[in-house]
This record gives structure tokens, C-alpha cells and sequence, in this order.
């Protein structure tokens, strides 16, 4: 876009803050290589075009603002003579093309001091050549430093991650493990029992009955329905006294694991009006205890392998080792998996609530990239509720507002106090004690969720009830756009 061209007048352009140190000559050649427009009300350019121009207001109001998504967001307006925008890194030479990173329009009728990129660049070089060797070190080394800090920060993730992973692994397959030595014994009892059982002078028919019960207890063993501690109390009673009746010895031990497995005294009557010999009941009870304890054991490693098969299948729904990196995503599957890697750190004292939105929509992301999100913005609340004892309840809430998928983590922390609320997205800004946080957790999420998705996250807070929102759109942006597209702070007027 461009303006009417106007008279540069050297005095004017030297009376702005940025020029009134340079020197007539200096000023007479900013106006032969730069030019003053008038521009009407509009815009003056657009966020991503190409970086051609340096713009100084000299009078009028500008209006600068991000696209969010569909949306263009302001971020600054202002009348003040002199602030500049535009192609402000234009001295960087680092060979790359420049790109407006953000937009500006005028409301009213707005001059312009108006330098092309290049000449902006070239008196740069010659005028100040330290100030541009330390701007181009600050701008430079402040990257690299921001890449390798937030590598380091995506490292002790993956650390704790992979603690918490461990030890949530190592208890399951601690259980199956003693739950295989248990059974071996078992069975080797049972193969004993009935050794016992078939050597002795037993009738046919009572062995058949024997074997047939066993089928079918432990069938019954796999309906077990759930009973509450009062109520298996009170059967336990009622089968210890049953065995005692019925001369079965140790029937006080026997009775918790006939409980367990569903068995209750009518269950024990059909039992002994199938054996029908009084002689061989103690041994046949004996042999399905032992069919029971089986059952019961074989259940617990099918549990443990099962809790293991569900970790590994969260680990690689974390990491989406599998997966192309962006694609049409279940945001709840992310969410899930996110929350169970996270249980270690979670701990017991948080109450995790879900209240997902079903109905909502499958959408265009990066999966892996929106569980790094998902870590930051979780560990920060559990954080904050360990700051007041520990306790307190993390609500992961999805929901459809507008044409956005709305997924808000709300905690029940001490919340974050006005005075930084708007400085938590800043890279390296942290409350954390030092050495326990690098400050990039939330920018990282902004910068993948804002600049890589199209999105917008934003945060709302009073004590006992903080909500950070993430706002992705339904359908698919372009996926060129990468994480580190970010807007640099010289960018915005000054």
C-alpha cells in the first residue's frame, strides 16, 4: 500500500525522537532516499507481505494489531509522533526475507516518513556501525539462547515424564509379577489336591460333580459382583460359619477369598448336594478355594498387563511416535493421554475432573505439539496448588464456542495476581524459585498454539479459580506457518 507523496522537509523529519540527534547532511539524505506520504484511512500494510518499508509517524494515529486465527486482534494504538513500524530489522543482513509481523492502518488522514528497507539498512551500516553489530548479537544470540533454553525446557519434560512413566509401569508390572509366582503355587496345590482327590477311594460320579463345579465357579469368579466392606463382612461370617458346619477345617481363612470370587452359602449347598459324599466335601472345598484363588490371581495379571498395554498406548498417543505430525486429531484421545503420563505427577491430592464435550469435532493440529501444551498448562496448575498444600481439583473442560474448540484446564490455586497476569506469556518470565523453572513453558504454548495453529490462549483468574483457555478452529490454516514465527519485540511501535 502507499500513500500520496508529500514535500520532505528535513527540519520536520529532525524534530521526531528518532532523527533529532543526526546532522543536516545526514537529514538531507534521508529525505533524497526516503520519501513522506499522506496515507487516508486504511491499512498501511499487512502482517506476513513482504518487509519493503520503515514507517515513522509524524502525525496522525496508528492502529497496529495480530491476526489471531480469523481474527485481527489490536494490540497498540497510538498518536504519538515518531513511533516507527515496518522493516525495523531490516539491518540484520542475515539474508533472509524480511516479512511485516504484524498490520498497520490509519483511522483519520496519518503522514508517514517512509524509508525503503534497504536504504534503511545501508545508513544503518554506515552511521552506526557498533550499534548494529551489538543489535544483531543481542537479536541473534537472544535466539539462540531461546532455541537451546527451550530445548533444555522440552528435555526436563521428557525427564519427568519418563519418571513418572516408570514408576507408573513398575507398580502393575510388580503386581503381575507376584500375582504369576502366587498362581504357580496355586496350581501346584490344585495338581496335588487332585492327585489327593483321585488316588482315594472317591466314587466316579463325585469326581465327575467335582470337575463340573470347578467350570462353574469360575465362571462365577469372572461375574463377581462388587460388594461394599459391610456387606462382604457380613458373608464372610455367614460362609465361615456354613464351613464350620460343615467340618471344612480353617474356614475363617477360606471365606474372604470365597467372598472375593462371588460365592456365597447357596452357592455351598449346591456344592455339597453335587459332591454328595460328607467324606470328600473338605477336600472338594479346598480344591475350589484353590480354583477361586487362581481365578482371582489370573484376573490381576490380566489387570496389571492391561494397565501396562494402556500406558504404553498413552506413551505412544504422547509422543505420536507413530503418526504424521499434522493431521485430523480426537482432541480428548490427546487430552487423555497427557493426563494419565501426568498421574505420577499429578499425585493423589488433586482431584482430576473431566467434562469433555463429546459432540465437538475431530480437528486439523499437531498432536504431539498440542500435548506439549497440554504438559506446560497441567504441570503449571498442579504447581500451583502444591504451593497452598497440595490439595485441590484440576477441571480439563472442552467445549464448542463459536467456530473455535474451546479446551480450558481450570485449578483451584491461589491464582495469578493482576500485576503479572499480563506478563505470563513473556518469554523467561517466571514465579518459580530460581533454578526450578526456565520461564518458556507458557510462551512455548503460546507460540504453538497461536502462531503454529491459528489459535489463542488466554488466561483468567481470581483466587481459588484459574482458567487457562486454548481456542483452536475447526478447520485446517496453513500448516507452513511454524512455531517459531513469532513476533520480535522492536516490531511493535515505539
Amino acid at each position: 500500500m502507499s500513500g500520496r507523496p508529500m514535500p520532505c522537509a528535513p527540519e520536520e523529519i529532525g524534530s521526531l525522537f528518532l532523527f533529532e540527534k543526526l546532522s543536516a547532511e545526514q537529514l538531507d539524505r534521508l529525505c533524497s532516499e526516503g520519501r513522506v506520504e499522506l496515507f487516508d484511512p486504511g491499512p498501511v500494510f499487512t502482517e506476513g507481505d513482504p518487509a519493503t518499508c520503515f514507517y515513522v509517524m509524524i502525525e496522525g494515529t496508528l492502529v497496529m494489531s495480530r491476526r489471531v486465527g480469523s481474527d485481527d486482534i489490536e494490540v497498540s494504538r497510538t498518536s504519538q509522533r515518531g513511533v516507527y513500524a515496518g522493516a525495523v530489522m531490516a539491518y540484520l543482513g542475515d539474508g533472509k526475507p524480511q516479512r511485516y509481523m504484524n498490520s498497520v492502518r490509519v483511522p483519520e488522514p496519518t503522514r508517514f516518513f517512509v524509508l525503503p528497507a534497504e536504504a534503511f539498512a545501508n545508513v544503518m551500516d554506515e552511521w552506526f556501525p557498533m550499534a548494529v553489530h551489538l543489535l544483531e548479537g543481542l537479536a541473534l544470540g537472544s535466539q539462540t539462547f531461546q532455541r537451546a533454553v527451550g530445548q533444555r525446557e522440552r528435555l526436563l519434560a521428557l525427564g519427568s515424564l519418563s519418571a513418572g512413566l516408570t514408576h507408573e509401569l513398575n507398580n502393575p508390572a510388580a503386581a503381575a509379577a507376584r500375582a504369576t509366582s502366587s498362581l504357580r503355587d496355586r496350581v501346584a496345590h490344585m495338581r496335588d489336591k487332585l492327585s489327593a482327590i483321585a488316588s482315594g477311594p472317591y466314587h466316579g460320579d463325585a469326581l465327575k460333580a467335582l470337575v463340573g463345579l470347578q467350570e462353574r465357579t469360575a465362571e462365577r469368579v469372572s461375574k463377581a459382583p462388587a460388594l461394599s466392606p459391610l456387606e462382604a463382612s457380613d458373608r464372610e461370617d455367614e460362609l465361615a460359619d456354613w464351613l464350620d458346619d460343615h467340618g471344612v477345617p480353617n474356614g475363617w481363612q477360606i471365606a474372604p477369598t470365597f467372598v472375593q470370587g462371588g460365592l456365597d452359602v447357596d452357592w455351598l449347598d449346591q456344592v455339597a448336594a453335587a459332591v454328595d459324599e460328607q467324606e470328600i466335601l473338605p477336600s472338594a472345598i479346598e480344591c475350589l478355594n484353590y480354583t477361586v484363588e487362581a481365578e482371582l490371581l489370573m484376573s490381576e495379571i490380566e489387570d496389571s498387563t492391561t494397565r501396562i498395554s494402556h500406558l504404553v498406548d498413552a506413551a505412544k498417543q504422547y509422543s505420536r511416535l507413530d503418526r504424521a505430525p499434522y493431521q485430523v486429531a480426537d482432541v480428548h484421545e490427546l487430552l487423555d493421554s497427557t493426563l494419565l503420563m501426568l498421574s505420577g505427577k499429578i499425585g493423589p491430592l488433586v482431584k482430576v475432573v473431566k467434562e469433555y464435550d463429546r459432540s465437538v469435532p475431530r480437528i486439523p493440529a499437531y498432536p504431539a505439539e498440542l500435548n506439549q501444551v497440554w504438559t506446560n498448562l497441567i504441570d503449571n496448575a498442579v504447581q500451583a496448588m502444591n504451593s497452598t498444600g497440595g490439595e485441590g481439583t484440576l477441571t480439563v473442560r472442552t467445549a464448542l464456542e463459536h467456530d473455535r474448540l474451546l479446551v480450558e484446564f481450570r485449578d483451584t490455586g491461589p491464582g495469578v495476581p493482576d500485576e503479572i497476569r499480563g506478563r505470563i506469556f513473556d518469554p523467561f518470565f517466571t514465579t518459580k524459585p530460581v533454578g526450578e523453572g526456565t520461564g518458556l513453558g507458557l510462551d512455548i504454548s503460546w507460540r504453538i498454539v497461536v502462531n503454529k495453529h491459528h489459535g489463542d490462549l488466554k488466561v483468567e483468574s481470581v483466587p481459588g479459580d484459574t482458567r487457562f483457555q486454548v481456542l483452536l478452529p475447526l478447520t485446517a490454516t496453513d500448516p507452513g506457518a511454524g512455531p517459531d514465527a513469532v513476533s520480535d519485540p522492536a516490531q511493535e511501535p515505539s
